[in-house]
């Protein structure tokens, strides 16, 4: 093209399909900060727990419910998410949420005791179980279906670096200034998450005029309860007696039949559901909460088993066993950018699927270990793992949203969500389980490392189930639809 004193112009480039939207970017970044707040808060307070105990003057099974009230409020108010975002407008939910959850930190720092502080954290999981799905919903809406890898290989970070960050920052704060900077901590990631929403998320509050959605109640008398019973339940797995007991059986029972009476409630209903659970009539949802699933058992059964190798055969303390894990945590934030780009190439289908296959393999090494495996070997082993899984959490993350409507998105996070902290929860108690029978009669370091070696081959069978699931995720992506192309090449040169 040429110009009026006979230069020429260069041809204006097509938008680059795989750069990220700057306003996407700069949404992501201020998400992040905000949610910093709640994930460096549960990885802190759970290795603070014992000094809790001696600080307030309250035995460990009281101390406990410092970390027990906490998610259980969060699960509580996870299914909630969505109605009050189509009443208050995202950005306006996300603000209040940060503000409730500044509001417990401030309040748990100032506890004059453990039914106080308690107290208090349920507050905190109040906000806290509001702004996790929220983040996913928000992020994705803004994404259009574009580039949704890379994106959620950016916005899921917290998830990454609380476990690498947490314990350690935990140990520190308790060293050197007291446990009520455990939650003086949060207050700047409050303050300054808060001031970038309100600079840099778009004003989506509804119309004045718009049709007001109503609160399915009956629903969240139901659902909300159920998922916190049967968390509850799995949390007091414990012991000989395992999924036996009357304490766990009965919430359990209880918590499945609120859920089943919700299911029953929820695909009845003609208008709005406080979850949209026909949403699992698609493929993709539907084998992205299987997967979700599944990755909680993987993630959270063996952050169980990993420090408790570390304490009980290797006679390390808490911190120690903390600082022995960052490996892993290191292997999920590496594979995190390789592992969006290709699952936005590619599709989720194979990121997942090689994902769960190098976690399965990863774990397979501890199938081994004794009381003298070399540091060195095992380090290297969970550095492996780490990085299979952050490409499995990233691949069938971005899966749970292909096809659907951008009134759908926020059904999808709250029922993935559940899905994982489940799996979580459930990993957990039969991990634990599993541990205790294996390990009844065992009183040496040799013997324990036998009884771990057992239970380790049950996280590596749960993890190898998952990978004839990933065969389920949607595969490449098609290609952008020319209207597409040039929506995407306007906003890059704008």
């Amino acid at each position: 093209m040429s110009t009026p004193n006979g230069t020429t112009n260069p041809a204006p480039t097509a938008a680059d399909p795989d750069r990220m939207d700057p306003a996407v970017r700069r949404m992501a970044f201020t998400l992040i900060v905000g949610a910093l707040a709640v994930v460096f808060d549960t990885t802190i307070v759970s290795v603070a727990l014992n000094d809790l105990a001696k600080e307030l003057d309250a035995p460990l099974s009281t101390i406990q419910w410092v970390s027990t009230g906490y998610l259980l409020a969060m699960f509580v108010t996870i299914p909630l998410a969505g109605w009050a975002q189509s009443r208050l407008g995202g950005k306006r939910l996300w603000i209040a949420s940060i503000g409730m959850f500044l509001l417990g930190s401030i309040l748990c720092a100032l506890a004059w005791n453990a039914t106080s502080l308690i107290a208090f954290r349920v507050v905190e999981g109040i906000g806290g179980g509001i702004m996790m799905p929220l983040m996913v919903t928000l992020i994705i809406q803004a994404t259009k279906g574009r580039n949704v890898g890379k994106v959620m290989a950016t916005i899921t970070l917290p998830t990454a670096l609380g476990p690498i960050l947490g314990p350690v920052l935990g140990g520190g704060i308790l060293d050197l200034a007291g446990w009520r900077w455990l939650f003086f901590v949060n207050i700047p990631f409050c303050v300054v998450g808060a001031w970038l929403a309100r600079r840099n998320l778009p004003d989506d509050r509804p119309a004045p005029n718009s049709p007001r959605t109503q609160l399915d109640v009956i629903g969240l008398l139901l659902l909300s309860p159920g998922v916190a019973a049967i968390i509850y339940g799995l949390s007091r797995v414990e012991g000989s007696a395992g999924f036996t007991g009357a304490e766990v059986l009965t919430p359990l029972t209880c918590g499945l039949a609120l859920i089943g009476g919700f299911t029953a409630w929820a695909l009845t209903r003609t208008t709005s559901a406080l979850v949209n659970l026909r949403l699992l009539r698609h493929r993709a949802p539907a084998s992205a909460s299987a997967l979700g699933f599944l990755a909680g058992i993987t993630l959270y059964g063996a952050m169980l088993l990993l420090p408790l190798y570390f304490q009980q055969v290797r006679s390390e303390d808490a911190l120690g066993a903390g600082l022995l894990l960052i490996p892993q945590g290191v292997g999920l934030l590496l594979s995190r950018t390789l592992a969006g780009t290709y699952t936005d190439r590619t599709g989720p289908r194979r990121v997942a699927f090689a994902g769960f296959a190098v976690v399965a393999a990863a774990t397979v090494p501890f199938a081994f270990v004794t009381a003298d495996t070399s540091e060195v070997l095992l380090m290297a082993a969970l550095l492996v793992r780490g990085i299979g899984m952050g490409a499995a959490t990233i691949g069938l993350t971005g899966a749970a949203y292909v096809g659907l409507e951008q009134g759908e998105i926020p059904d999808a996070s709250i029922i993935t969500r559940v899905a994982q902290q489940i799996g979580g929860s459930v990993g957990t108690a039969v991990l634990a389980v599993i541990l205790q029978h294996t390990t009844d009669d065992a009183h040496t370091p040799g013997a324990l490392a036998d009884g771990f070696d057992d239970t380790f081959w049950w996280s590596v069978a749960f993890t190898a189930v998952a990978l004839p699931l990933c065969l389920l995720l949607p595969g490449r992506p098609k290609p952008a639809a020319p209207a597409d192309k040039a929506e995407a090449e306007a906003a890059a040169q704008a």
